[in-house]
Formats: C-alpha cells, structure tokens, sequence
C-alpha cells in the first residue's frame, strides 16, 4: 500500500477537510474552537491551519456584509459578449473598476462572461447596464433576482 493511502494518511485529510469545513463557516473561529472540534491540541491545529495557507487551500479569511443592509438591495446576473468578435477580450480589466460588480466568471456559450452585480435601485442597474457596455464594448443580457434562499457556500 502506497504511503498516500495509509490510513494515518487518510486521518489527516479528514482532519484537515473537517479544519477547512469549520473555518469556510466561522473564519473566526479560534484555535482552541478548532482543536476542541477536530480532538487535537490547539498547537497542532495551529501547525495544520498554517500548513493549509501555504499549501493555497485556505486563501485567507473576510467579513460578510449584508448588501440590503449597505443600501444595495438589488442583485442582478449580467450576461455579456462583446459587440464586436474581433476586438480583443479585455471586458475583466476594463470592468475591475466598477465596484458594483461583485463577481465576474468567463463561461461556455453564448456569453463570454456573467457579471454578478449589486445596486441600490432599478435605476442604478440600468446606469450600471450603460457604463459596462459603454467601458467594454459589449452587449448585455440582464436576469434580476428576486429572492435568495443561499449563496456563498463552502464547497465543503
């Protein structure tokens, strides 16, 4: 049996997945927090956390703010394609300033991107809907969200 499939090897995994899984929930959650939910000592989790921020599986850790509550209430997923083939595809650094959009994804098909955005009335999307095509040179398709039921969950 190769040393990758030894069982003590397969412990570790578990414990490091379980770590991940606690702090992609609770970024805040404390050493001891974690040890006392995973059964190491509050050294070895520390060990095994820092070991997982230079491995790149943990890429740092952020607060979670409430748009309604920052007064963007509205979310919206803007589909774009250049309005011309042949330009060049620069639509991510010609659109990183608009700080109302809070995602951007390249993806399969029609579109070359989908924008997740947040803004803080139907007016301010359509002023946002002109500074992308304007700032890129595309043409988009808009789909407003009407209600949430998650978002933002931990792939573990």
């Amino acid at each position: 049996m190769s040393s990758s499939n030894s069982p003590a090897e397969g412990a570790a995994v578990d414990v490091d997945r379980a770590l991940m899984a606690v702090l992609a929930r609770d970024g805040r959650a404390s050493y001891t927090d974690l040890a006392e939910r995973v059964g190491l000592s509050v050294s070895a989790v520390h060990q095994r956390v820092r070991r997982l921020e230079q491995r790149g599986l943990i890429t740092g850790y952020r607060a979670t703010l409430d748009a309604k509550q920052l007064g963007l209430p509205l979310t919206a997923f803007v589909s774009i394609s250049p309005a011309d083939v042949a330009q060049s595809d620069e639509a991510p650094t010609l659109l990183a300033h608009l700080a109302a959009i809070e995602e951007c994804h390249a993806v399969a098909g029609v579109e070359s991107y989908i924008l997740k955005v947040r803004v803080a009335s139907p007016d301010a999307l359509e002023a946002l809907l002109k500074e992308i095509r304007a700032a890129a040179n595309v043409t988009t398709r808009t789909t407003v969200v009407l209600s949430t039921s998650y978002e933002a969950r931990p792939p573990i």
